[in-house]
């Protein structure tokens, strides 16, 4: 089972977010617990992360396999989280 870390401007990235999609997020980030690598998830391209697809938004985040970390850096609307 993998841990979750939410980065700083992850958790000031919550503030922006509609509280209906704060719930349906949320429970999405703590799925990575137990799968990090969800069928839904895609790797980036160019830089190392992986991005999860919730409704309009994205959930930037790293794997650390080693030390079983998920490390959550962003969480934003799709057409600003990859700039």
């Amino acid at each position: 089972m993998y841990k979750i870390e939410l980065r700083r401007q992850a958790t000031k990235d919550f503030n922006d977010i509609p509280s209906e999609y704060v719930r349906l997020i949320s429970k999405h980030i703590d799925s990575l617990e137990q799968n990090p690598r969800p069928t839904d998830s895609k790797k980036l391209k160019g830089v190392a992360g992986y991005s999860l697809r919730v409704g309009t938004y994205r959930v930037l985040y790293d794997i650390d396999d080693k030390m079983q970390l998920v490390t959550v850096y962003r969480v934003k609307h799709r057409r600003e989280a990859y700039r």
